[in-house]
């Protein structure tokens, strides 16, 4: 059994729950373990917080005030990507934690520590950054949709 779906949301605080909460009940339908779920969703909000807060530029026009969410459940693995038009990656470096009193710079720290892997990059050909990242699903025993 496979699962997908694609959002386009506006640069706004308020489209970060929104996504999370359509992640969440996608799983919760399927039959997904919650601590995977809880997992997903907080890195998800994670990557989506990063796109808002440093997803567009006045010079990428129009299109920097959205952002793409895409989900994928397929067998065994779910794969998420957010990808946005802001000015991306200059050089993707490997993702170092934050000094403890930070407030801001622990979000792709957070989103490696709970994914089992992570691809942090720019959309080729335009900008823009593209943050994906997956793990492997574990099922709860009466899951409808459980992977064969």
């Amino acid at each position: 059994m496979s699962i997908w779906w694609s959002l386009h949301l506006r640069r706004e605080a308020a489209s970060v729950p929104l996504a999370r909460r359509l992640l969440l009940g996608t799983m919760e339908t399927a039959g997904v373990d919650p601590d995977v779920s809880y997992d997903l969703s907080v890195a998800l909000s994670e990557a989506c917080a990063n796109a808002v807060e440093h997803g567009g530029s006045a010079g990428h026009g129009g299109s920097s005030e959205a952002y793409r969410v895409t989900a994928y459940l397929d067998g065994e693995m779910c794969r998420i990507e957010v990808a946005d038009s802001g000015p991306g990656f200059a050089r993707v470096q490997a993702v170092r934690p934050a000094p403890g009193e930070a407030e801001h710079g622990r979000g792709l720290c957070l989103i490696e520590e709970l994914a089992d892997h992570v691809h942090i990059g720019s959309e080729p050909g335009c900008g823009g950054a593209v943050v994906s990242f997956d793990k492997m699903l574990k099922w709860r025993e009466d899951a409808p949709l459980m992977a064969v």
